[in-house]
Parts: structure tokens; sequence; C-alpha cells
């Protein structure tokens, strides 16, 4: 396959979105239809809310004061589930205790990164999988050490650097690199670092985008942009 049909989408989120989680599904789905370009994904840092304690919050009591009733909560879920079941996802958002502060696991995504790109695509999902269809807290150390193992990490590498400030700088500082691009909301998805599809647009629509870089990218058009 020529490097011309290599192309790179760096895919900016939280793994506390669940547009995040619908838009990994629409874009393996765009990966597959997109033919023979060959998708490097990159995974990217970004806080829905990074006040929230290193511990935590209550997440009925979270969603009560940003939202203002159950019923308005029931609501957005409602919006969610259907949109989430038909890309094979099984929203459990009753079963989700804590809302966490996902600085740790964006640290985890970084270092899954330096460990390959399958690695940290492994993790992202089973990340999305453990808060989203198993109400499991993200923000827990030894479920990000157990995630980590289940990804093909070196386990006891991460519980060493977890308890550190390992790599928070400069998770911080791509969220913030991120924010200055205006990426305001999340999924994005950035095409060769040039272009950026926002939301979790379709399937079709990711990769018509990623078909269209790709050519451009392959007749040399690329470094035209910017």
């Amino acid at each position: 396959m020529s490097e011309a049909h290599a192309i790179t989408v760096d895919v900016v989120s939280d793994v506390v979105c669940p547009w995040c989680f619908i838009g990994q599904k629409r874009l393996d789905k765009a990966v597959a239809a997109a033919g023979n370009v060959d998708v490097h994904i990159r995974w990217r840092p970004f806080q829905l809310d990074p006040t929230i304690p290193p511990q935590g919050k209550d997440r009925r009591e979270y969603m009560l004061a940003k939202f203002g009733s159950d019923e308005r909560i029931r609501e957005i879920h409602a919006r969610i589930e259907p949109l989430g079941e038909a890309e094979g996802i099984s929203f459990a958002f009753d079963a989700i205790r804590v809302a966490p502060n996902t600085l740790d696991a964006h640290r985890l995504i970084r270092w899954a990164g330096a460990a390959g790109e399958a690695v940290q695509n492994r993790l992202v999902r089973r990340l999305f999988q453990l808060n989203f269809e198993e109400g499991v807290n993200i923000g827990d150390h030894a479920v990000l050490v157990e995630a980590a193992r289940e990804a093909g990490m070196d386990a006891s590498v991460v519980a060493t650097l977890l308890p550190t400030d390992a790599d928070v700088e400069a998770v911080r500082t791509e969220i913030a690199t991120a924010s200055r691009m205006g990426i305001s909301g999340v999924p994005c998805f950035l095409l060769e670092g040039k272009y950026a599809v926002m939301g979790a647009q379709d399937a079709d629509t990711l990769a018509d985008a990623i078909r269209q870089v790709a050519a451009a990218k392959a007749r040399g058009e690329l470094d035209k942009v910017g």
C-alpha cells in the first residue's frame, strides 16, 4: 500500500463523553468503508469537566446539578441510548455511580500510545466499555491498572506511574492546545492535522472525509493548505 494512501486521524475525545463512544464505533465503520486508505488513529485528550475532584463526584448529584431534574436526565439518556444501540453499545447510565475526573485516564491513554497504536485503541475501547456499559469508576487507579493490563501494557509500570505527576502537565498542555485550536466540544476528528470533522458524524460522512483527504494527500495538495 502506497504511503500516499496512509493518513492519520487524531481523535480529540473524553472517555466520559457518550458521543465520543458513539463516534469511536462510527470511526471503526468509516475506516472499514474507506477502501484502500491506511488509517492511523491517535487518541488525544479533552476534559468535559476538569473541575471534578480526583476522587470523583456522586454521578446522580453531579447530573442533577448540571441538568436540574431527574426527568431532564432521563430525557437526555433516552435520546442517546437508541443511537448507541445502533452502534452495538449497551449504555447502562443507571449503573454509573461516580462521575470521574478523567485526567489519569488520559495519562494512561498517552502511555498506551507510546506502546503502539493497537494498544492505545484497545485501551480506549476498554475505558469506554468500563464507564458506559459496566458502570465502573475509571478514575480509580486499580481499574486503570487492570484496563492497562487487558490492553497489553505493563501493568506494574502503570501502577508505579499513576500515583506520581508523570505526564500530568503534558496532558493538560495537549488539552489547552485543543482549546486554542477552537475545539470546544468532542468528539473532533482531525485528519492529517489539517481538516476537522466535528461531532459524532455518521460513518459515511467520516469515510468520505477520509477518502477525500487521502486523495488530496496523494495529489500532493495537503502541503498547500494552511
